[in-house]
């Protein structure tokens, strides 16, 4: 059996271990510490733990200013109100300042599940890497979670770290060469490129093992920063592929499949198909329902990849 864990879990028990390590580290929280999972840091570290209250717009002001004060801040809540609600404050207060802050967004994409459209942030990857100084990262398991968390904390100035909720395959092992913004290849293939991150690099994993069945090598990139994305890599996969399926739990517009696009349009241009959320509202349902009902299940992946092949 495949081994899970959800990457806030990571999230949190990384968060432990970081403030272990150094005793700049101070965690906010939206009152959402059992969900977001920095109730582990709040118990080992009280003293460095602050609970904002449902207030996402003030605990992005107070991790600014507990930043100028030289303290490196995990601001965490739900992606939905980590970006919609507190965009302002994390644009002026934080991005526009430079100021050493990572915002920590669970709850993101679809697979919040039986929360419906309203607690599903599709958009927040298009919204953050707009943003100047706003580096995106998305990781795609436990151990890329746990090592993006040190990876943050080292990387100076603002970061928007994307977690999801539920309990996702550990694909990487401990020795995974993790650097922000440099894209991790699980496997060639001289076929095609499926290019993803968070969740969904697992499923790509899974429809690469069925292309094989059917006489198709496929490469597989663990692309965890969006921003800033590894332009180098791209253009390699696009020069020995010549084509590229980009998969992501968030809308089509704006986030991974976009930031793709714009560089094989400028750099080496190639046919690129993109799977996401279609420009429209999530609704409840179960991960796997929703991920089924918007077209980014496995089978969806193979027969999307048979359908660009045949355009080359």
């Amino acid at each position: 059996m495949v081994a899970k864990q959800a990457t806030r879990e990571a999230y949190g028990k990384a968060l432990v271990k970081l403030g272990e390590k150094h005793d700049n580290v101070v965690v906010l929280d939206a009152d959402l510490s059992k969900s977001t999972k920095t109730a582990e840091f709040s118990k080992a570290f009280p003293e460095r733990f602050i609970n904002a209250g449902i207030a996402e717009q003030n605990m992005i002001g107070m991790a600014a200013g507990l930043a100028t004060t030289g303290k490196v801040v995990f601001a965490s809540s739900f992606a939905i109100f980590a970006v919609g609600r507190a965009f302002e404050q994390v644009r002026n207060s934080i991005a526009y300042a430079d100021l050493n802050v990572k915002i920590s967004a669970t709850h993101s994409g679809i697979t919040v599940g039986e929360d419906g459209g309203s607690h599903q942030s599709v958009e927040d990857i298009a919204i953050m890497r707009s943003v100047p100084n706003l580096s995106v990262v998305v990781p795609a398991d436990g151990v890329t979670a746990e090592k993006a968390v040190f990876s943050v904390y080292d990387h100076q100035g603002p970061v928007y770290l994307r977690l999801g909720r539920p309990s996702v395959p550990v694909i990487h092992d401990e020795n995974v060469d993790f650097k922000i913004g440099k894209g991790i290849e699980i496997r060639s293939g001289k076929d095609v490129t499926l290019i993803s991150c968070g969740i969904m690099v697992a499923k790509c994993l899974e429809a690469a093992d069925i292309l094989k069945q059917q006489g198709i090598e496929a490469s597989v990139i663990d692309m965890h920063t969006i921003k800033p994305i590894d332009q180098d890599l791209i253009i390699k996969k696009a020069q020995e592929t010549k084509a590229i399926l980009t998969v992501e739990e968030h809308s089509v517009i704006g986030g991974l499949g976009s930031a793709v696009c714009e560089v094989v349009s400028e750099k080496c241009p190639v046919l690129v198909h993109r799977m996401g959320i279609k420009d429209i509202f999530g609704q409840s349902g179960t991960p796997d329902e929703l991920l089924k009902h918007y077209g980014l299940s496995t089978d969806k992946i193979v027969e999307n990849t048979l359908n660009l092949l045949k355009n080359i």
